[in-house]
């Protein structure tokens, strides 16, 4: 059987029928592959706005728990024969290009107490205040002379976190009801930095 010029205009609108099935079908992807990303960045923005409030909720909460512990401190250094005879938050120190921020400092003639405030306390938090705590007399010369003790407070301590902050020499502070208080026993001596 031979091919006639008709099979030929025939085979030539089926080829031109399917290939623009096929360019409306990639349109049609196209289409969808432009809302699937417009939907990624909308999700996107959703997740860093929601990143943005608990970031800020985050520091919120630390500087609530930095609330409840700063006014306590002289409370409970008092108790443990550290007069206080000041207490500052926030207490920011530069010294060449580096930055050293204290939570709460509490300081009377002769001691300083730096303590670091966490919402919630865990070993790694001790680690880093450790080495702040070995910077503290680089950036604060003016207590060079001074007794100068660590000590962490959260509101929620991690397994471990506490014992490794007393074996280390810390006061180990901790919310307790309506009250702050230092959980170290009477038996507890403190490093001197």
């Amino acid at each position: 059987m031979a091919t006639t010029y008709e099979d030929i205009l025939a085979l030539f609108r089926e080829t031109d029928r399917k290939f623009q099935d096929l360019m409306d079908a990639q349109k049609e992807t196209d289409r969808k592959f432009q809302e699937t990303d417009r939907k990624f960045q909308e999700t996107d923005r959703k997740f860093q706005e929601t990143a943005r409030l608990v970031s800020n909720l985050g520091g919120q909460w630390g500087l609530f728990v930095e609330n409840q512990v700063a006014p306590a401190c002289e409370r409970v250094f008092n108790e443990r024969g550290i007069p206080v005879q000041m207490v500052s938050q926030r207490v920011k120190k530069r010294r060449g290009g580096a930055t050293l921020e204290i939570d709460v400092l509490a300081v009377n003639a002769g001691h300083v107490v730096v303590v670091e405030v966490k919402a919630s306390l865990g070993v790694a938090d001790v680690r880093e205040f450790l080495d702040d705590l070995g910077q503290f007399r680089d950036f604060f010369p003016e207590y060079a002379d001074w007794q100068v003790h660590g000590a962490v407070a959260g509101m929620r301590i991690e397994d471990g976190a506490d014992r490794y902050a007393y074996r280390q020499g810390l006061f180990v502070l901790a919310q307790t009801g309506d009250t702050v208080k230092i959980l170290n026993d009477a038996n507890f001596q403190p490093k001197i930095w």
